[in-house]
């Protein structure tokens, strides 16, 4: 039977459950058990699909569409699994389900309340993850804090589950905060104990508190813990803030964890090889010889949440490169109000993520000017790529009218347009060029040298496409399409050819990089910037030695 693992979390938000939730998966996974992880979300959007990244941080969308919560990256990431629509329940689809039920007649006339017919809509989502995974585990992750008002449906649900599934087959785990008084220098327990009593007033005992804490914690912290909390001395686990979050499956590793779940649940494991992921940290911290910087110019630059996949995706494929990178944040409405470029002066590479509306585009087409006049390396990540397009158009018609009519609707060089099949769209949810499409890759490009495969599997969320009428005019200025959907008809990869990295995508590889397995385009535009640095630095040195000579010439 699966085994159901709950993750819930109290004191403060943000405390990092998610990553808790995904670091479990990886140390389970590293015992051969399948596993699969769920994000229940208490607000009543249906998706994050429509809100503000400064609401909400980045959208994270799956293989088949699903425009998902920020902490499915974190998920697929860790567990390196693809993940499913079904790993995401929001109260918003909970309630459209249960009220179209209703319409339907499906109650039969019944009354319709949040017990019993909310809360088995929840457990209805709970138990569709399960089996549509057929993993050993799932992990389900509660959003919010015990104690907001709209995460309680959610919260009796998985109390029922208990019900249903057996004490044998369900573990509770609450993620606090241990606060530190800096007057005192001392961690306290208090709000941790006030949580597990809201937690257990609802009806959950915690099986395991995890700690988080900024500071160690020592052996008499957890006993009171275990005391007041009754749970288990073994079962309070600390976790310390770390430099790195892909340390947290070794911490838990080293605590015990899994261990302690397998034996609570009655699973069967092998011994954990979690060999690769010691050797990736131990990577990630060690000294690196070589070093570049970033310029990420965004107009969400306020919220580094909102770029969270592209930031991840970047490390990782500096890191397996022995680099050290530092990003600088570039807020694209000020490059645009103020139009200086002294920001990108000294950076070895400039990428342009993904974003919707006119704000802050005049300043992102600014800095694809910068890269391709100054030849610094560029990655457009799909408004990236269109912004590309457009600044290439303007130098070709010699003219500040090419644009996309996302921006311009009365533009006469559309070179960036509706897709055909979004016209008409109304709702703004969901119907938007969504998922997994294939993309057919040019020999002999940047693309397909990066890939080293002719076809590849990307993630596309867009409504916009490359205009192809002027694909021959922006074609004999250098633009190349390296990648097309399987018909020819969409660009999905356009390149520039005298340039020594100059690149946009119309999807979002950032989806799919993972810290043990770098995405082939971060990994080829991270190489560009390395080579940039080091002619930049060798240029540095031979005009030092030609100074140094000229001041005391050799005799």
């Amino acid at each position: 039977m699966t085994k159901y693992i709950f993750c819930t979390g109290g004191v403060v938000s943000s405390l990092g459950k998610g990553v808790t939730a995904a670091s479990i998966g990886r140390i389970l996974k590293s015992r051969g058990l399948s596993v699969t992880v769920q994000k229940l979300d208490p607000y009543l959007n249906v998706d994050p699909g429509t809100m503000s990244p400064y609401e909400h941080g980045e959208v994270f969308v799956l293989d088949d569409g699903a425009e998902t919560d920020l902490d499915l990256g974190a998920y697929e990431r860790f567990i390196d699994e693809n993940l499913s629509r079904s790993s995401n329940l929001t109260s918003g689809q909970v309630y459209q389900e249960v009220i179209n039920r209703e319409r339907r007649g499906d109650y039969l006339g019944k009354t319709i309340q949040v017990i019993p017919h909310v809360t088995n809509q929840i457990k209805a989502g709970i138990n569709r993850v399960a089996r549509d995974s057929q993993a050993d585990v799932v992990i389900v992750e509660v959003g919010g804090t015990v104690g907001d008002i709209e995460s309680l449906p959610f919260l009796e649900a998985l109390r029922q589950v208990r019900k249903d599934a057996g004490k044998d087959n369900t573990f509770y785990i609450h993620v606090t905060l241990l606060p530190h008084l800096q007057s005192t220098n001392e961690l306290k327990t208090k709000p941790t104990q006030h949580s597990v009593r809201e937690l257990r007033g609802i009806g959950i005992q915690p099986d395991m508190i995890v700690c988080r804490a900024d500071l160690p914690v020592d052996d008499d912290l957890r006993e009171k813990i275990a005391l007041f909390c009754d749970v288990d001395t073994e079962a309070v686990i600390p976790l310390t803030t770390v430099d790195t979050i892909y340390e947290v499956p070794l911490i838990l590793e080293r605590w015990g964890v899994a261990d302690y779940i397998c034996e609570r649940m009655a699973m069967d494991c092998r011994p954990a090889d979690l060999t690769e992921w010691q050797d990736m940290v131990r990577h990630i911290r060690k000294p690196k010889p070589k070093s570049v910087n970033i310029a990420l110019v965004g107009k969400y630059v306020e919220l580094e949440d909102a770029y969270i996949s592209v930031y991840e995706a970047v490390k990782t494929a500096a890191t397996h490169q022995d680099c050290e990178v530092a990003i600088d944040w570039i807020s694209s409405e000020n490059l645009e109000r103020l139009r200086d470029v002294n920001g990108l002066r000294d950076v070895d590479g400039i990428i342009i993520p993904g974003g919707f509306g006119e704000r802050g585009i005049e300043g992102k087409i600014i800095a694809a000017n910068y890269a391709r006049t100054q030849k610094v390396p560029y990655l457009g990540l799909c408004l990236g790529m269109q912004v590309m397009v457009i600044e290439l158009a303007r130098h070709v018609f010699n003219s500040i009218e090419p644009n996309s009519t996302e921006f311009n609707p009365k533009t006469p060089y559309p070179v960036i347009d509706l897709m055909p099949d979004q016209r008409g769209i109304v709702d703004m949810g969901g119907t938007m060029r969504l998922g997994n499409y294939p993309c057919h890759l040019v020999p002999g490009t940047k693309a397909a040298e990066a890939y080293g495969t002719e076809l590849v599997y990307e993630r596309h969320r867009h409504r916009f496409e490359f205009k192809n009428e002027f694909r021959e005019a922006l074609g004999e200025a250098g633009l190349v399409f390296s990648g097309l959907s399987p018909n020819g008809r969409l660009v999905e990869i356009a390149e520039f050819k005298n340039h020594p990295f100059m690149l946009g995508s119309q999807f979002h590889p950032e989806f799919k990089s993972r810290p043990t397995r770098p995405h082939p385009l971060f990994a080829a535009f991270i190489k560009a910037a390395i080579a940039k640095s080091e002619a930049q630095r060798r240029s540095a040195v031979s005009e030092a030695e030609n100074i140094l000579e000229q001041a005391h010439p050799r005799q």
